[in-house]
């Protein structure tokens, strides 16, 4: 089993089903001391599923800073690679442990790794 904590699209159950089938598991959590940047996504497949723009792209911040997000519980090894192919190629996949102790893989700026 594999846990994802997303804060943009991947939360939605209709974004869910149509990579899944389904919605998948689907909790409230927050991940502390990371923020959240407006950034420009370079990757040439996000560009043409979603147009030239500015996403959210997580990025280390103070203690202070708390990002609100949700976990989502895979069940499936094919369902993270899903979600890995979902991600912008600027991204990296990295494990955290969310505010409810909850060890869970998050996509971050790749220059965050």
């Amino acid at each position: 089993m594999n846990v994802v904590f997303t804060v943009g699209a991947l939360r939605q159950p209709e974004v869910q089903d149509a990579l899944f089938g389904d919605p998948v598991p689907t909790a409230e959590d927050a991940l502390a001391g990371w923020r959240i940047d407006d950034a420009t996504s370079t990757d040439p497949d996000v560009i043409r599923a979603s147009g030239p723009g500015r996403r959210p792209t997580l990025r280390r911040g103070t203690s202070e800073d708390r990002v609100e997000g949700a976990a989502l519980t895979l069940g499936y090894e094919w369902q993270l690679r899903d979600v890995d192919d979902h991600e912008p190629a600027d991204h990296q996949r990295i494990e955290v442990t969310l505010e409810s102790g909850t060890r869970a893989w998050v996509y971050v700026a790749a220059d965050e790794v």
